[in-house]
């Protein structure tokens, strides 16, 4: 199971909207979390959502790398779709429009700047939002 999650963790490592953490519960450190989770018996999976409260909900399908991926890609992963920018934040729209304006050069090249930055060290947020970013632009 171990190196699948690990896989998977790799997989989504620059998404914008999915993070995939594991947690050891018999760590002083992992206690806590593990705890404030309701986690009972190892190894547990559970994802959070705006839906699912602070306890998360439990995964309870296959646990094949492929089995993982679909339900994070179905379930879990948000991204915004150009086509249809009211489905997206204001700062997507924003960026969204900012970029509708520059021609191919430009987006290529924005395209190739945020992906040379994506392994640097930065906060989650910022992260994130180059994540999208570039999730957009990789849409013109």
């Amino acid at each position: 199971m171990k190196p699948d999650w690990d896989k998977l963790s790799a997989t989504f490592a620059d998404s914008s909207s999915v993070v995939v953490a594991d947690v050891d519960c018999t760590t002083d450190g992992g206690k806590e979390v593990c705890n404030d989770a309701g986690v009972k018996g190892y190894p547990t999976i559970k994802y959070f959502t705006a839906e699912t409260g602070a306890e998360g909900e439990a995964y309870n399908g296959a646990r094949s790398l492929a089995a993982l991926e679909t339900f994070v890609k179905d379930k879990l992963e948000v991204s915004c779709d150009i086509t249809k920018p009211e489905e997206c934040d204001e700062k997507e729209q924003g960026y969204i429009t900012k970029m509708s304006a520059k021609d191919k050069d430009a987006i290529a090249a924005e395209v190739t700047r945020l992906s040379g930055m994506m392994g640097a060290k930065m906060s989650t947020d910022k992260k994130q939002w180059m994540a999208k970013r570039l999730a957009i632009i990789k849409q013109m």
